[in-house]
């Protein structure tokens, strides 16, 4: 794989950008439609706001909609996944001595919520030891599936993990949960535009992912998505003209968590594009190499470090994200050491006491970039 499409990010070209999952890159042209609707926006912002920007969102979620197979009433937008598992976690009705379940693998902001809400509430997080490698998807669900008690009201799971980068079998744990009768709340905050999604056909009933990551939208969006049994469930963050419509549109979830007042509304306005620049540009076939570069990006690492990977080399566990051990060190100084000295960005993450390097591979990428990052892991251990 070449990097013919790094030209098309505004990535600057003295830095090896492998860190896409942090805050992703977006293309040329999607920043330029983003920017055209910031200044559509301000040649009249009252015509802009006032009147066309219901239609306008109402379009730009039935695309969003369509790309990751759900209905466009039964999602909104919101500038991150963080403000989307708040809406849920402060939302759900938690009694004293409930239980949300979750793994030693989530994402440190979300623990905070929960634990942020769970004291609030005097609930429990639970937190279930989900022990490194992996091996099969059965043997994966089964292990955080015994963290369930007669308390458990609700299990919240990332699609993909962000310390260690494992795609979870969250499928069969949100039928499971289904049939338990547990609420099922899912960080996919990695997934939309790196793997498909089906929405409606995975079941969940609370899922929020970022379309800024792996989808290359602008930065501050993403969405909530909620089945329609469950919307009622959901507060508003901010009550605003939503609440108590007087122009009440076809959904009441719509109308109560879209309108917050005045803000930039372009970077939701722009998925479109992005998802048109998926498009555009064969994204199917560029997943494809990256996975691949990513492949061959872990059998170097691993040779190099001696230590075995943590999941099968399969698509089920890794698309174009992986974590990679490495032997003890201290991670904030290899990343700043990777940075300052070879010009590498890319992050050192941990997970319990173990260190690892997360490697993310876009179609900006090349096989140059991994081997830079092999020959400087391998001149500082």
């Amino acid at each position: 794989m070449t990097n013919q499409l790094h030209d098309l990010f505004l990535l600057r070209s003295d830095v090896v950008f492998l860190n896409h999952g942090s805050f992703g890159a977006c293309p040329r042209p999607v920043f330029a439609a983003y920017q055209d609707w910031q200044r559509e926006l301000e040649q009249q912002p009252v015509e802009f706001l006032g009147r066309r920007l219901t239609g306008l969102m109402r379009q730009a979620r039935a695309e969003l909609a369509q790309y990751v197979g759900a209905a466009a009433d039964d999602l909104v937008y919101v500038p991150n996944a963080t403000t989307g598992l708040n809406i849920v976690a402060r939302s759900l009705p938690l009694q004293p001595g409930d239980e949300v379940l979750t793994t030693d693998h989530e994402y440190g902001a979300l623990y905070r919520t929960w634990r942020f809400i769970c004291q609030k509430r005097g609930a429990h997080l639970v937190q279930q030891h989900l022990p490194l490698p992996v091996t099969t998807a059965e043997d994966a669900a089964d292990a955080i599936w015994a963290g369930v008690t007669e308390r458990t009201r609700v299990l919240f799971l990332s699609h993909i993990t962000s310390p260690t980068a494992v795609a979870l079998p969250v499928e069969p744990l949100v039928r499971r949960a289904r049939a338990a009768g547990i609420r099922t709340v899912v960080d996919g905050a990695h997934a939309p535009g790196q793997i498909p999604l089906d929405l409606d056909e995975l079941g969940a009933d609370f899922y929020s992912g970022n379309c800024h990551k792996w989808l290359m939208a602008p930065k501050g969006t993403a969405f909530l998505h909620a089945r329609r049994e469950v919307q009622p469930l959901l507060e508003p963050l901010v009550v605003s003209w939503g609440w108590e419509s007087d122009r009440p549109g076809p959904s009441r979830f719509v109308d109560h968590h879209e309108w917050q007042g005045t803000r930039d509304a372009a970077p939701f306005l722009a998925v479109p594009a992005a998802i048109r620049f998926c498009a555009e540009h064969h994204w199917p076939q560029v997943q494809q190499e990256c996975h691949e570069l990513l492949r061959a990006a872990r059998q170097e690492i691993t040779a190099l470090t001696g230590l075995p990977p943590i999941t099968p080399d399969t698509p089920e566990w890794y698309a174009q994200m992986a974590a990679f051990p490495l032997p003890p060190c201290d991670g904030e100084a290899l990343e700043k050491q990777l940075y300052d000295q070879f010009h590498i960005q890319v992050p050192i993450t941990r997970w319990n006491e173990q260190r690892f390097v997360r490697v993310s591979i876009q179609g900006y990428n090349s096989q140059d970039d991994v081997d830079r990052l092999v020959a400087a892991l391998q001149s500082l251990f």
